[in-house]
């Protein structure tokens, strides 16, 4: 069976690095999701940067099934399926191979489109290992199930159009999981503009500044309990 994989991999990832279908194809795609994105938000910076996992996940997404369908459709075109079938290739092994390459192809177009984030958007990575975490899972999910989806309708003659009614619903999670992974890699740059004393205080900094409250004279902690209470007085004669 991974005997059969390496194989089906190895043809397709050369197939890919003479056509540089990635490069020529669906890095620029990807690079236009983001720039249109970009012209859509406006100028202001803030919704930009809060929406940046949503945009990489939506352009790896959209990326994805120009993969699958060229995956699938070397077979499809050249008659090669049959030939497959008849070379005695695993199934098991012909599906893993497919995850193997749209995997490998998926892994360079998101180191593309992240860069293409960081250059256009301004985008500051505050977690790498999340956002590392994040690629290789999100990478693995979209690959199996494109492949499974892709292997489905590649006898059939409307495969482009069912390929996406079946794989986005499925792929759905992947985005949602992917998006809120990223958010929290680039959570640093989500508090930009907002003043430190306009956060939440935790529960350390309260207790340093009791500590600081105690540790104050007695004659000026009685006076500032002493205008607290008078003027806590002078509110209740006002009412």
């Amino acid at each position: 069976m991974w005997r059969d994989a390496l194989l089906i991999a190895g043809k397709d990832i050369k197939i890919e690095m003479r056509s540089k279908v990635v490069i020529n194809q669906m890095a620029p795609f990807a690079l236009l999701v983001l720039i249109l994105f970009a012209f859509a938000l406006g100028p202001d910076r803030t919704p930009l940067i809060n929406a940046t996992p949503g945009l990489f996940w939506v352009a790896v997404l959209f990326s994805t099934m120009f993969a699958i369908q060229r995956s699938f459709s070397l077979e499809a075109t050249e008659g090669l399926h049959d030939s497959i079938i008849l070379a005695g290739i695993d199934p098991a092994g012909f599906f893993i191979g497919k995850l193997l390459a749209i995997g490998a192809e998926l892994g360079v177009l998101e180191i593309l489109t992240a860069a293409g984030i960081i250059i256009l958007y301004g985008a500051h990575v505050t977690s790498m290992l999340v956002l590392l975490f994040s690629c290789v899972l999100g990478t693995i999910g979209l690959s199996a199930a494109g492949t499974m989806y892709g292997a489905l309708v590649s006898g059939m003659r409307l495969r482009e159009t069912l390929l996406p009614l079946l794989f986005l619903p499925v792929a759905s999670p992947v985005l949602i999981a992917g998006t809120r992974s990223w958010q929290a890699g680039l959570a640093g740059e989500r508090l930009e503009g907002v003043r430190r004393d306009q956060l939440p205080r935790t529960a350390g900094e309260h207790r340093r500044d009791d500590g600081a409250f105690l540790n104050q004279p007695r004659s000026q902690i009685a006076g500032l309990v002493g205008r607290d209470t008078a003027g806590n007085a002078q509110d209740q004669a006002l009412v």
